[in-house]
């Protein structure tokens, strides 16, 4: 997808990016070859050429920091497929839900092969380090909730990743509320003990964990990691959905 979008371009909007591929031109290599078939100004075409000259550079370049700066942020789940080696879902978990008055317990990232857990109080502080080793950072709700605890409680974070905060992508083809009821919509089962937890009980747990209760830690960390592989088994399972509704939406806006 990243390979047929045109938004990050200077002066290239969505409605001319849905022209170009009304026309059926799809991607960049497309455009090279067939732009006299595409009906934009001239000057747009100039523009967009030397837009795709820089983007086919920077993206053998893995140039992430690029994309995520001249994506718009909603948009940023185009990028996913071409920076796999370099994904990480991310999840916390806290003590209530307010950053000024509340503290992060867990966190959680998964590269697609291994989950790691950072947990107060234990290596919470690891993930100074760990965090920046990945060039896209998958969430849900993450950009409201996640990334602003993170940083509220570690300032030396640089976000500078790609970031997928599914929620938003999810809601555009049909998938409303949280993660756990999407989950069930999609089929994805979880273990017996965390079968019906929420947020809510993440707190109890770490409370009794608190108290002496090294069960409830081992079950708040189980809870966590089926957050963070769900997330990477969700943006796989939907991902040419997106696709598919990004360019049904050319199509209606051509139709129109």
């Amino acid at each position: 997808m990243l390979e047929s979008t045109y938004i990050h371009m200077p002066t290239i909007g969505a409605t001319i990016e849905k022209r170009i591929w009304s026309s059926g031109v799809r991607t960049w290599e497309e455009f090279l070859c067939e732009r006299d078939s595409v009906y934009i100004p001239d000057k747009k075409k100039s523009l967009i050429c030397a837009g795709i000259v820089d983007s086919l550079d920077r993206l053998k370049a893995k140039d992430h920091e690029f994309f995520a700066c001249s994506l718009p942020s909603s948009e940023h789940w185009r990028a996913y497929k071409h920076f796999l080696d370099d994904v990480a879902c991310v999840d916390i978990e806290t003590t209530g839900l307010a950053p000024c008055r509340d503290n992060i317990t867990v966190v959680g990232i998964y590269n697609g092969k291994e989950a790691k857990t950072y947990v107060k109080g234990i290596d919470l502080e690891d993930i100074v380090d760990e965090l920046p080793k990945y060039k896209t950072l998958i969430t849900f709700n993450g950009a409201r909730f996640d990334l602003p605890f993170i940083k509220r409680e570690f300032p030396e974070i640089e976000f500078d990743q790609l970031h997928i905060d599914l929620m938003y992508p999810l809601r555009r083809i049909g998938f409303s509320g949280g993660l756990k009821k999407i989950e069930q919509i999609l089929g994805i089962s979880r273990s017996e003990g965390t079968t019906g937890l929420s947020g809510f009980d993440a707190v109890r747990l770490w409370r009794e964990y608190e108290r002496g209760n090294n069960r409830s830690l081992d079950l708040l960390l189980e809870y966590n990691r089926e957050d963070i592989v769900n997330l990477k088994t969700i943006i796989d399972m939907v991902y040419d959905r997106l696709v598919e509704n990004k360019f049904g939406q050319a199509g209606t806006s051509c139709e129109k």
